[in-house]
């Protein structure tokens, strides 16, 4: 896929990013508008949608008579700066996100007897609704990017492979190895369950694991899919490609050797961290909240843990087990 994911008229090539893409009812206000980093008021927003949104001071708004509730709108946005002309497409949507800190590791496979990482696995989380659903993806060596947890698949490398013949595997409900843009697809044909989209360190390379990001941010950019992403991943140098690709990104990273406020300096969303990290260092939750970080541990099967997280007030818990852990936050 192109890289080169807006188009601009002129010399100046800034690109327009949107610090949200939701709106709620009670909350028509969506986001701040920027170009280049800094909020722009030269605005036009123009396409089908144009009559549904306001703009003043770089905020975008959607207009009361139009807050409605599993609405989508497709908006293109024109900024002007210094004689330059950035035109962009982005997708506003209503916010019916789950707030149940569920998050189904794989998707829901363990107890539905579908395969991890499958689609099947994402539509069960879905159904079983959960706040999110995690998934790997790794990239090819043709630039395709695919869903899996370990580097290879049924013995051949992912990052050594064309993607013509990774397609052509198949999990065991019969499912091809899901390319990342129908796992997407089908992702956001929904907006009960955020995307937790997890970008593997490559094999291959440190190039290839930067490239992966990349590429990534591109095909969410083209889908519109950045109201239902958030990204993680145990590279740091990747969580901070993700950073300086879409500043607005949510960005958590995994590996546990960062301390919130390490994180809060380079502008993350947050941590993912193992369950066992925050039990070594258990003023990181509450340091978290301080810094506004979001907070996360994985992969949490066992229900005392699980308490032990809930009572301390964790954001997300990535579990295998979503049944158990629902019927917790319930109670």
């Amino acid at each position: 896929m192109n890289s080169s994911f807006f188009m601009v008229q002129a010399q100046e090539k800034l690109p327009v990013f949107l610090s949200n893409y939701t709106f709620s009812g009670g909350r028509t206000e969506v986001g701040r508008i920027t170009l280049g980093g800094k909020t722009v008021r030269n605005v036009e927003i123009s396409g089908d949608h144009a009559k549904v949104f306001t703009v003043r001071d770089g905020v975008i708004s959607i207009l009361p008579e139009y807050n409605l509730k599993g609405a989508q709108y497709d908006i293109i946005i024109s900024a002007r700066n210094k004689g330059a002309v950035v035109l962009d497409t982005f997708k506003i949507i209503s916010d019916e996100f789950i707030q149940n800190k569920v998050i189904a590791h794989r998707g829901a496979w363990k107890n539905t007897g579908v395969p991890e990482n499958s689609i099947a696995a994402l539509k069960h989380a879905v159904n079983l609704g959960c706040a999110g659903s995690e998934f790997d993806v790794h990239m090819s060596a043709d630039s395709v990017l695919l869903i899996n947890h370990d580097p290879s698949f049924q013995n051949i490398s992912i990052g050594k492979t064309e993607a013509q013949e990774l397609t052509q595997l198949k999990l065991s409900n019969g499912e091809s190895l899901p390319t990342l843009v129908n796992y997407l697809k089908e992702g956001i044909s929904q907006n009960t369950t955020k995307l937790i989209l997890e970008i593997k360190p490559s094999a291959v390379s440190k190039e290839h694991s930067i490239a992966t990001a990349r590429e990534v941010v591109c095909l969410v950019k083209a889908l519109k899919a950045q109201a239902w992403i958030d990204y993680i991943s145990f590279d740091y140098e990747i969580c901070k490609e993700l950073q300086r690709l879409d500043p607005f990104a949510r960005v958590a990273y995994l590996n546990g050797d960062k301390s919130p406020q390490e994180l809060k300096k380079d502008n993350l969303w947050g941590y993912d961290y193992h369950f066992s990290v925050l039990k070594k260092n258990p003023d990181w939750l509450s340091i978290a909240k301080q810094e506004g970080l979001t907070t996360n541990a994985w992969t949490v099967n066992d229900k005392d843990t699980m308490m032990w997280l809930l009572e301390r007030g964790i954001d997300f818990i990535t579990t295998n087990e979503p049944e158990l852990l629902l019927e917790m936050v319930k109670k």
